[in-house]
């Protein structure tokens, strides 16, 4: 009888949450701390001018209304825009714009700017006189510029751009005199329409070369694609001066990519040709390489580079030919190039991988040698004829190495500055600062023909400490100048000097929202230039703390564990949400290594676990999944091994220390996240429920590679099908929530893997829900969405987190059959 009673009270607490999440017709919306976190208003974006005078500060558009993704959109060659504005979809776009004066603190709030768009692409003309950017109104996006010194908005364009080609469609002359835009010809066009194309047989034929590619989407179907995709990607360069009207550049072609020259007197340009492809993106279709003069006369072909779907597999291997067109940005007009000398491949034996030619105006003299680079060429950073960096990569073994040059005899006397894995945070040297030229293009801050300077994150095993050196070019050597100190993580915004003395800074705390400061060494002052309030009050009081536990192979790990406000470990274990992400490694100290700073402010963003402090669970935020390969051993060849490994090791250090019970540790993630999530749930019983977004789950569905990994399935069957929780469904006992945006283009993760993984789990009669959200993508937009996955996720860790254990503490023999069958979940949104 005391068990019958029992079961009633639980049933009579536990069923209205059930119901709750299966009355799910419409969008829902959390409960009100969660929904709060939707809508605080977050630090601006910020653009220091080049000289130091100027903070712009941009407030970032970080969701919208639903119906905005219900406008028009188009995917074509890899690409996804919008056809009446002739634009990407992007993550960065700004609704308000003020600048702030470094000197004096004064605001400058620019009027004039239409209020009914977003901005996007906004850059510093190198003079810093002027602030440019794109306005994307419903019916296009035209170019914008700002006077800081006139105070005075003006519109440069009346046509609209074309951003789908060339996302960022318009560049600065280095001489701040004129902007070259890229037009969007058809803009005024009526659309074109099929007439007959649709109905067509579409053929294609392999020619019995191997021509691997990764899982990509939204890639031409049809000839009729490809009639689209000329539609909307012929533009017309044109020249603007500030002071008189546009000069059209050569004639209307497909314009991939263009870059003025440091003298403002060429362009380099790269045109689309056919034949086009229906098996890679838009970047891998045939192109011509030319330099023009500025009424767009060619002065020379740089290449012809034929179509690149037959790219040997490797995250290193290239097209063949030329590739990688720049300017030299100390010089006038010099054009440097790599060419691949391993027919693209890394695997290839030669001494070295890559060549570098270049050509200068004008440009009538055969190519010349510049530089041999014995891995594959990554970029190269200028100072002068004296001074470069030269970087290269590979990643068999996650090598960079950065050489210092003397651009006129780049192979000889060359001194590495820099060796490592690029995994490897403790021994990242940073990142050098630039300046402007007396040409007014980007190059290194080279003080006295002899010191850069270079800023960085600083990790270490104490957390990471940002910092700024000063290096010695002569001596090889580098002098710390400055490094954050505790209680605070403060970063180097930019530089205000030429002995690195004073300088902005972003500084924060645990509790202390990020801020803007001025610091001067010389006075050993610190001034505070912006004053953004807290935005998350109702989280004040939340507990962070940095753990540090072992894995049963050695491998150290950290994660950062926050605790609601008002509870003490003395009070018994509460719930626990784990959010993670797996990442691979060569070297099992590289992946022990501390890359977080204990004194950053706790962000309590919507996207991720945080919300839920707020229902009164702890979090363990990024506790590290390494998957570690050393020497010929790849790292997922134990991927399940290693990654249960984590897990274990991160709910065990939380047991002891007293935080959770090991039967109320819930485990989520996003993208490889999700992947991880259903791989624990598959492969261990550590976890009582699993949130899995945007993931992917059956590897024969990327037949190429995925994530970190380079060989192909027929190469690895057995990881393949060993890494893929789909082809272990049947092993999963926990239940799992997968969200997914129905038109997600990320590679790999296309949303049929959470519909295929929803139907086995189904299938097998699994505890399970769907959620596929309408017009999102790999990341969710929509205020709406947002509101929604947050509801579906409270909802979920409220049913199994919170009620789960009430339940199974009650005699199975006694449980109603809605228990024991489990409720239907919803396959989506209604």
């Amino acid at each position: 009888m005391k068990h019958i009673m029992l079961l009633g009270i639980i049933i009579l607490l536990v069923m209205p949450m059930l119901g709750n999440a299966e009355q799910s017709a419409g969008y829902q919306i959390p409960s009100p701390a969660l929904t709060k976190l939707v809508d605080a208003k977050l630090i601006p974006t910020s653009i220091l001018s080049h000289d130091g005078k100027w903070l712009a500060l941009l407030e970032r558009k970080t969701v919208v209304p639903l119906n905005e993704l219900n406008r028009a959109e188009k995917a074509l060659a890899g690409i996804k825009f919008n056809p009446n504005t002739f634009m990407r979809k992007s993550r960065y776009t700004y609704v308000s714009l003020e600048f702030k004066h470094i000197d004096t603190g004064s605001v400058v709030r620019p009027e004039g700017i239409p209020s009914n768009g977003v901005l996007r692409a906004v850059k510093w003309s190198s003079n810093s006189q002027f602030l440019s950017f794109i306005l994307e109104q419903d019916n296009g996006a035209t170019l914008w510029v700002y006077d800081i010194k006139a105070r005075k908005t003006r519109q440069l364009t009346q046509s609209t751009l074309n951003g789908v080609v060339t996302e960022v469609p318009y560049e600065w002359l280095p001489d701040s005199k004129a902007i070259v835009v890229n037009f969007a010809v058809n803009h005024t066009q009526p659309f074109l329409q099929p007439k007959g194309q649709s109905m067509l047989p579409i053929i294609q034929q392999s020619t019995g070369e191997k021509a691997p590619a990764r899982t990509y989407q939204n890639l031409l179907k049809s000839p009729f694609d490809e009639a689209e995709f000329k539609f909307f990607a012929q533009g017309q360069l044109a020249k603007i001066p500030l002071n008189t009207s546009a000069k059209a550049i050569g004639k209307p072609t497909l314009i991939k990519s263009f870059s003025v020259s440091p003298d403002s007197t060429s362009l380099i340009v790269g045109m689309i040709a056919q034949p086009f492809s229906y098996q890679v993106p838009y970047e891998r279709f045939a192109s011509v390489w030319q330099v023009w003069g500025m009424t767009g006369f060619a002065l020379y072909e740089l290449a012809r580079q034929p179509l690149a779907d037959n790219i040997p597999q490797g995250f290193d291997s290239v097209r063949t030919g030329p590739r990688e067109f720049q300017w030299r940005a100390d010089e006038g007009a010099t054009v440097v190039w790599a060419h691949a000398q391993d027919n693209g491949d890394m695997k290839n034996e030669v001494a070295h991988h890559d060549y570098l030619y270049s050509i200068s105006a004008p440009f009538k003299r055969a190519p010349e040698l510049f530089a041999k680079v014995e891995n594959r060429f990554t970029s190269i950073a200028w100072a002068n004829d004296e001074v470069a960096l030269l970087s290269e990569w590979r990643f068999s073994d996650r090598s960079v190495r950065t050489s210092v040059i003397t651009p006129r005899a780049a192979d000889n006397n060359r001194v590495v500055f820099s060796q490592r894995s690029y995994n490897d945070a403790y021994k990242n040297p940073g990142r050098f600062v630039y300046t402007r030229s007396d040409l007014g293009s980007k190059v290194l801050k080279l003080v006295g023909d002899r010191y850069l300077f270079l800023h960085g994150k600083g990790a270490s095993s104490e957390g990471s400490r940002p910092f700024l050196d000063r290096y010695d070019i002569k001596t090889n050597s580098q002098t710390r100048i400055w490094q954050s100190q505790a209680p605070y993580y403060e970063q180097i915004k930019g530089l205000l000097d030429d002995e690195g003395m004073r300088f902005v800074t972003i500084r924060e705390s645990k509790t202390e929202q990020p801020n803007f400061f001025i610091r001067d060494l010389n006075f050993d002052t610190v001034t505070q230039l912006t004053r953004f309030t807290h935005p998350y009050p109702e989280f004040e009081g939340v507990k962070k703390e940095q753990l540090k536990y072992m894995r049963d192979d050695g491998v150290e790990l950290t994660g950062n564990l926050y605790l609601p406000a008002g509870y003490d470990v003395t009070q018994g274990p509460i719930p626990v949400l784990m959010w993670a992400y797996p990442l691979e490694y060569k070297d099992k100290s590289v992946a022990s290594q501390v890359r977080e700073s204990p004194y950053e402010f706790s962000y309590f963003g919507y996207w991720g676990p945080m919300p839920y402090l707020a229902k009164g669970i702890a979090v363990f935020d990024d506790p590290k999944m390494p998957i570690v390969g050393e020497g010929r051993t790849l790292p997922n060849d134990s991927f399940r091994k290693q990654l249960v490994a984590s897990a274990k090791a991160a709910v065990d250090v939380l047991v002891e220390k007293g935080v959770a019970d090991k039967s109320k540790i819930a485990i989520a993630g996003h993208s490889y996240g999700a992947f991880m999530v259903a791989n624990l749930l598959a492969h261990s019983d550590l976890f009582v429920a699993g949130i899995a977004r945007s993931g992917a789950y059956n590897r024969s569905l990327t037949p190429f590679g995925f994530q970190g990994e380079e060989r192909d399935f027929w190469q690895a069957q057995s990881v393949y099908a060993s890494m893929s929780p789909f082809f272990h469904a049947d092993k999963i006992n926990e239940p799992m929530l997968m969200i997914h945006g129905q038109n997600d283009p990320n590679s790999g993760t296309f949303p049929m893997q959470s519909e295929r993984m929803y139907a086995a789990l189904k299938g097998l009669g699994k505890q399970a829900r769907l959620v596929m959200l309408p017009n999102e993508e790999h990341g969710y937009k929509a205020r709406e969405s947002i509101l929604h996955v947050l509801w579906e996720q409270e909802q979920w860790l409220e049913r199994y987190l919170f009620a789960q254990k009430l339940i199974e503490q009650a005699p199975e023999q006694q449980r109603s059959p809605d228990e024991l069958n489990n409720v239907q979940p919803s396959t989506g949104l209604n």
